[in-house]
């Protein structure tokens, strides 16, 4: 195991309860440790804020205190009575307070149009929005709501392939917010400390978090398993059984029935409007895009979580289970992963679930290395005293992905915008994702990345004032007079782990 000095104050820090754990996404604990809360036993305090909005300056969004109070009451229950089933939550779906806070929450994610075409700034302008929650307080209550059907767009991957993308028009993604306020509280009790995906109070470092230390007490061998085709895989009728495990009330089942059943239709670049699928003969996928999709995601995967955890399968297969949503990693100790792959086959199979063969690898960390969101991680050698450890970097992946979105921005053809735009869009592009790769052992991955901003900034500025010499441009636009003159963020390039070490 790395020797105390040599971990990072998050892994020092850890105790009964599991990893130091940091907020993130909307749904943020204002005290406690989420499900597993030290002494007291207090439950988890939902406030819909994150760091990175304060950090900014964007708007923080907490939670009004009516809503907090319901959302404690329900986990609290949950939580002292793992067998209850909920009833009576329908009417806390269309309580005025609720959805307003659904509408707000929906606004601030800045997601586009749906397939009706309709944008926030097009209800701000024409009926306003407390028409518009008005009107749909009122189908709620009177069970008249009725889903649009999902707006099929295409993601291109880093591989050349297409991700389908389904976006519900804002009218259905405020009534899933709403829902999901009201129900996550009761799904959260229930979800298993090593899943980390969507949930409050945790994030995809805490994961990662897990993933190393596991690794620093002889979890070595590392089972790397990418389900095929998840959101589209999922068996409805057996996500509802999940669902009613812990709900009851009839109306609640039959709005999330309508949204996994709710037509899929792709528009045109003329626009004509064709239906692809979905629609009542569905019988499984919930699309990718959804509000209230990775909850039930998250949801139907706890099931893996709980197998493994109730039959004490780490101690039983030497084989810990790490999950962000759909991304799971199980480290093994030595010779155990062929044991713990074939458990996770049969417990996928009676999932009706298949794992991606091509994809997914059983790696010795010792001689090879697997990502894990976003990052590429193994165990190393330290070049100062031989000791091992788990070393954490962005993966070529993630770094070429950056590289790639910072030269679009400042190509030739650019040179036509103004100044000022172009380097805000850099900073604002290179800082969203330092905040999330400034993690770990980064520090030559962001000493490239700071040179290749540099060196784009400075072939743009050449370009934009016709300055042909290589060597004329570093001497005109050097380092300083990018960071100074033009107000280029700066990348850092101390390590991550460092700042943690200080605290």
């Amino acid at each position: 195991m790395m020797p105390r000095e040599h971990q990072p104050a998050r892994i020092r820090k850890r105790n009964r309860v599991g990893l130091y754990r940091e907020s993130e996404g909307f749904i943020v604990p204002l005290e406690g440790m989420g499900q597993h809360n030290p002494a007291r036993g207090k439950e988890p305090c939902f406030v819909h804020a994150t760091k990175e909005r304060r950090r900014w300056g964007l708007p923080v969004l907490i939670t009004p205190e009516t809503i907090r109070t319901l959302q404690r009451k329900l986990y609290r229950k949950a939580k002292q009575e793992p067998s209850c089933r909920f009833h009576a939550l329908y009417d806390k779906v269309y309580r005025a307070d609720i959805l307003e806070f659904a509408y707000r929450l929906v606004r601030a994610n800045k997601g586009s149009a749906g397939i009706d075409g309709v944008t926030f700034e097009t209800i701000e302008e024409n009926e306003g929005a407390p028409a518009f929650i008005g009107e749909l307080e009122e189908a709620l209550r009177n069970k008249t709501y009725k889903p649009d059907p999902v707006k099929r767009v295409m993601i291109p991957k880093s591989d050349g392939s297409q991700r389908p993308l389904g976006i519900p028009t804002i009218r259905d993604r405020v009534a899933q917010m709403a829902a999901k306020l009201v129900i996550e509280p009761i799904f959260e009790a229930d979800f298993c400390e090593t899943s980390y995906g969507f949930r409050p109070k945790k994030s995809a470092h805490n994961a990662v978090d897990d993933v190393t230390y596991a690794m620093n007490i002889g979890y070595t061998e590392v089972i790397d398993a990418d389900l095929s085709k998840y959101f589209d895989t999922i068996p409805h009728a057996n996500l509802m059984a999940t669902v009613a495990e812990r709900i009851c009330d009839g109306e609640i089942l039959r709005l999330i029935q309508m949204w996994l059943k709710a037509p899929i239709m792709e528009m045109d670049k003329d626009g004509t409007k064709r239906n692809i699928g979905g629609g009542k003969g569905n019988r499984k996928g919930t699309p990718q895009g959804g509000v209230i999709s990775p909850l039930l995601s998250n949801l139907y995967l706890h099931i893996l979580d709980r197998i493994w955890e109730r039959n004490n399968l780490q101690h039983r297969l030497g084989a810990r289970i790490v999950r962000y949503a759909d991304d799971i990693v199980i480290l093994c100790r030595r010779n155990k992963s062929d044991k713990a792959m074939a458990v996770l086959r049969q417990i996928l199979e009676r999932l009706k679930l298949a794992l991606n063969e091509t994809k997914t690898k059983i790696v010795n960390s010792h001689k090879g290395k697997f990502d894990f969101l976003g990052f590429t991680i193994w165990i190393a050698e330290s070049r100062k005293n031989g000791n091992l450890y788990s070393h954490v970097q962005p993966s070529k992946k993630a770094l070429q992905a950056i590289k790639d979105s910072v030269t679009a921005i400042t190509q030739r053809k650019m040179t036509v915008k103004p100044l000022e735009k172009i380097v805000t869009e850099v900073n604002a592009t290179v800082r969203g994702w330092v905040g999330y790769f400034h993690f770990k052992n980064c520090s030559k991955v962001l000493t490239h990345l700071r040179g290749h901003v540099e060196e784009r900034l400075r072939t743009h500025l050449r370009k934009r004032h016709k300055v042909k010499a290589r060597g004329t441009g570093y001497a005109r636009y050097g380092s300083q007079v990018l960071y100074g003159k033009y107000g280029l963020y700066k990348v850092p390039t101390t390590a991550g782990w460092k700042k943690a070490h200080a605290v």
